[in-house]
């Protein structure tokens, strides 16, 4: 462990301040380079360097604490390289506040099985042709070294391992960060999945290693924490056995800042899936679950352990019309708000429920403007962030189990479908 990096780090630390019962949900502080993230956090997604049709300055006004950006968009676009030269993500998309990157790892699935993007999901009524593409059509293809991409800009191959990944995410200067990993679906073999398990160990110990080499060559940069990444899809015995290999995993001194729970998890077991992971990792390290924005997985997954999410899903319905509110989500295109000149939530505090009306926000969709994707991504970026905090206050005042109920009780009850 060298010098540089026993005092940079320092910089990067987590705390608890609540403690939800007697079960592994909390309430707590990370510390970055660029500042604090209050636990449990959405952290908004600006996966090509912006928040689609989202200025930052209003990702911070609607409550936004810090923003993900993905490490293979951003290789392929600009090139990581640029980014770097520019001073960093933050810098670059003049983003004052803390940055995650993803690795990288996430595209090893949509693209190599074809998937649609949303982790949490509903498998009972898919059949495997549903969920992964003939081989023909992979844009992906993984070995024990790692992933041969196909550009889905011009074709071009590109080969992404754990030691590019750790590169292009140093480049990239991101707070936080993700170790490469391969994400699988719910219909792959318990075999493949055993085997992925192991893979993306191996992947985390040669993550872990060029991170230290990256962290002492480039000497006064902030310092970047690495979190691991717990695969095992729906299996226990998997996942639990994922979690306590990181848990335990150091190379030369160094082990991962915190971790991150992976992989397509069905929708009924992901609180459960989220508690083995939370029962064998450190309690002294955040937990950040990668891909949920249903307000009951919010209220399963911070039950469960975790302390920070990421979702593209509140801007991707958004610019399709679809709004959230805390009765329910609906959809703003329908004749119905044509003449409706009210907010699209009342008493919501967000820019656009103060300025605007559904009204005006319809005839938006219906004339094709691009402000109309705005105002309804900063709506429901700010019910997704405000739903977190409120999650986050509750455990703080002892009301979870409260605000729980009453939350999903109207949200469900009131829900007018998308």
């Amino acid at each position: 462990m060298t010098p540089e990096r026993t005092d940079a780090a320092a910089s990067f630390s987590f705390r608890v301040t609540a403690e939800l019962g007697d079960g592994p949900g909390r309430a707590g502080v990370i510390a970055t380079p660029h500042g604090e993230i209050a636990t449990p956090a959405f952290i908004v997604v600006g996966t090509k360097a912006t928040v689609k049709a989202v200025l930052p300055e209003s990702v911070a006004q609607l409550g936004g604490q810090a923003v993900l950006a993905n490490a293979y968009h951003l290789y392929l676009q600009p090139g990581s390289d640029i980014v770097d030269a520019a001073g960093g993500l933050g810098r670059f998309m003049n983003w004052p506040g803390p940055t995650f990157t993803d690795s990288g790892g996430f595209q090893v699935m949509s693209q190599g099985v074809g998937f649609k993007k949303v982790l949490a999901m509903e498998v009972a009524d898919l059949a495997a042709s549903d969920i992964v593409a003939a081989e023909k059509e992979r844009m992906a293809h993984v070995d024990d070294d790692g992933v041969t991409f196909k550009s889905f800009l011009n074709g071009d191959r590109h080969r992404f391992t754990p030691e590019v990944s750790m590169r292009v995410q140093h480049e990239l200067g991101a707070d936080i960060m993700f170790a490469f990993d391969e994400l699988t679906t719910l219909v792959d073999t318990r075999a493949y999945q055993e085997a992925s398990v192991e893979r993306t160990h191996r992947w985390a110990e040669r993550c872990l290693r060029a991170h230290g080499e990256l962290t002492a060559s480039r000497i006064g940069k902030p310092y970047q924490a690495l979190f691991g990444v717990v695969q095992g899809a729906q299996y226990e015995d998997l996942r639990r056995r994922a979690a306590s290999g990181l848990a335990g995993l150091e190379i030369e001194g160094r082990r991962f800042d915190g971790y991150g729970i992976g992989g397509a998890i069905e929708k009924r077991n992901l609180g459960a899936i989220v508690r083995w992971c939370s029962e064998e990792l450190p309690s002294d390290k955040p937990r950040h679950l990668l891909g949920i924005s249903e307000p009951d997985d919010f209220f399963a997954a911070v039950e469960a352990g975790a302390d920070t999410f990421d979702c593209v899903n509140p801007s991707r319905v958004a610019r399709n019309g679809a709004i959230y509110t805390a009765s329910g989500r609906y959809n703003l295109v329908t004749a119905a708000n044509r003449r409706a000149f009210a907010p699209l939530e009342d008493g919501c505090d967000c820019y656009t429920c103060v300025h605007y009306t559904r009204a005006y926000l319809h005839h938006l969709f219906k004339a094709k403007e691009m402000l109309a994707s705005t105002l309804a991504t900063i709506h429901n970026e700010r019910f997704t962030v405000r739903l977190v905090d409120d999650i986050r206050a509750s455990i703080g005042s002892g009301s979870f189990e409260a605000f729980r109920a009453e939350f999903l009780g109207r949200f469900y009850s009131g829900r007018r479908g998308a």
